[in-house]
């Protein structure tokens, strides 16, 4: 399943990032931007595995289908194993799903690497590591673009695993920012 659709000259298409990265700054910090192939979990759990744990994650529900209040759901500090325990439980909702946006923080390293509803990740930090971890990977430098128009999809059939996720851990939550509303 995919999280984006684009329109094709004969209609919606399932879309697909590539395997591209970039740096770019914004407002003297830089970042890293990469694509999620096929939605594929593995970019983004590699560069949190990257970091030092503890991590806090940010579950950022913009979109619900009944599962739970729109908003921010912040988890508390977990090790390693707690948040790829987390990831493996709910990978294919992650992968399949554009309801959400999701954030790891590295309490140590004060980095944060997002995965966003567009398959995009943005990660601050320690840029050269995340360049090499997706490099192994078999990711370069390019150009992740979402196309234009776009669908997202907000699938049924992971209803049942979001309200899982709600429930999974002793969230903290706070109402959507107005940067986080679609």
């Amino acid at each position: 399943m995919h999280k984006l659709s684009h329109f094709l000259a004969h209609g919606w298409a399932p879309f697909s990032q590539g395997p591209v990265y970039a740096v770019s700054s914004v407002d003297s910090t830089e970042r890293f931007i990469a694509g999620v192939p096929a939605g594929d979990a593995l970019p983004f759990t590699t560069l949190v595995a990257s970091l030092s744990p503890p991590y806090l994650l940010l579950f950022v529900l913009h979109t619900s289908r009944g599962e739970g209040a729109e908003g921010r759901y912040q988890s508390p500090v977990l090790s390693l194993e707690e948040f790829q325990d987390f990831i493996g439980r709910f990978g294919a909702f992650l992968s399949g799903d554009a309801r959400f946006d999701i954030w790891a923080y590295s309490v140590e390293e004060r980095a944060t690497i997002v995965w966003d509803r567009h398959d995009q990740i943005f990660a601050y930090g320690p840029i050269g590591r995340y360049q090499e971890r997706l490099n192994a990977l078999g990711f370069e430098l390019g150009d992740p673009r979402i196309p234009f128009p776009h669908q997202h999809h907000y699938r049924q059939e992971f209803d049942v695993d979001a309200k899982a996720l709600l429930v999974s851990l002793p969230w903290t939550y706070s109402e959507l920012r107005p940067e986080d509303e679609q």
